[in-house]
């Protein structure tokens, strides 16, 4: 099934939102909508992305996209045990137990890997990283279109090396999870405007833009800054398919900020500002997925008793623009907004 991002009818991508926010549902939504729904393998084991990867065919029967993250090197375990100090007052106060050893975790990146290669699907992107030279090509061979998701120039011409038949352009607006592909490194504040010319200036791969884009005029800004199509993520966060919990959604318009932290895995990621951050952000070390682990039962228990200042929840800046309805009502909308 070949894919052209130029030939969708409405050049849209559904952001692959890990942690439960991207359906099956959503993706199939976004797909009768014209555009390229996405699924999140992140977080999941190999079996349950295949299980995932059924369920999209039984609802679509266009191209999608399973979105892998990339495994990084082991984080500094003093650091770790040293943001785990303190922390733990806060899992006491909770009565729940902070994990005393985190042992490797790579995702089950070659399990997915070797699914994705027994049974291809038509896209595969990549977060944090890029796949090795001869992963890419043997995906390459299967038929699958590859996406490599970037922040900066350097790391965009680092996925068209290896391979990538597109990038998508990440810009500091987005919500959720910077893709910087090295866990140690700030990310960038070039606005995603300012950026997508930046990364056409060094590759002539197609673009997908992603970052704070929330209505008609800012997407068609981002196709008229050289992007072929546009990535929405949060603007889906209150769809009818969206897997977001009930008070995810009402906080996208309850809490008055968002700001780029550490503090619950160790990437930076954008999510709205409450107490936790303020409290904890400073001190997180860039160590990613053992501080992601290691914050796990206090997100959990932040979940339970739906303390929205405590709990992470990913948005970015456009968040208070994300509309409520039918998935493919509202990419539908968006894109005639754009059009003028």
């Amino acid at each position: 099934m070949a894919v052209r991002l130029d030939e969708l009818a409405v050049p849209v991508v559904g952001a692959p939102m890990a942690g439960g926010a991207s359906t099956p549902e959503l993706v199939a939504a976004v797909n009768r909508a014209g555009g390229l729904g996405f699924l999140a393998a992140g977080y999941r084991s190999a079996a349950t992305m295949a299980e995932q990867i059924a369920l999209v065919r039984e609802l679509t029967d266009r191209p999608y996209g399973v979105n892998l993250f990339v495994p990084a090197p082991p984080g500094d375990p003093a650091a770790v045990a040293a943001y785990r100090e303190r922390l733990r007052p806060e899992a006491e106060r909770w009565g729940v137990a902070l994990p005393e050893e985190i042992g490797p975790d790579r995702d089950d990146w070659e399990a997915k890997l070797a699914v994705l290669l027994a049974d291809p699907v038509p896209v595969v992107s990549y977060t944090f990283g890029l796949p090795a030279p001869e992963e890419a090509a043997a995906v390459r061979a299967a038929g699958t279109f590859q996406v490599g998701t970037v922040t900066t120039p350097a790391e965009a011409r680092a996925a068209e090396a290896v391979g990538m038949d597109a990038l998508c352009v990440q810009g500091p607006e987005a919500g959720g999870h910077r893709a910087t592909h090295r866990v140690e490194d700030e990310p960038g504040a070039v606005p995603l405007l300012e950026l997508l010319p930046a990364v056409r200036a060094v590759t002539t791969v197609p673009l997908i833009a992603a970052g704070g884009l929330g209505d008609g005029p800012a997407v068609a800004a981002a196709l008229r800054a050289g992007a072929v199509a546009v990535q929405l993520g949060t603007a889906l966060l209150r769809a009818d398919e969206s897997g977001a919990s009930a008070v995810h959604r009402a906080a996208l318009t309850d809490l008055p900020e968002t700001v780029v932290t550490r503090a619950f895995t160790g990437r930076p990621a954008r999510g709205l500002r409450n107490a936790f951050i303020d409290r904890h952000g400073p001190y997180a070390p860039p160590a990613y997925p053992e501080v992601h682990h290691l914050t796990q039962p206090l997100r959990a228990a932040a979940t339970r008793r739906a303390d929205v200042q405590a709990m992470h929840l990913w948005a970015g800046t456009a968040r208070h623009l994300a509309r409520t309805g039918p998935a493919a009502d509202l990419v539908t909308r968006l894109w005639r907004s754009a059009q003028g």
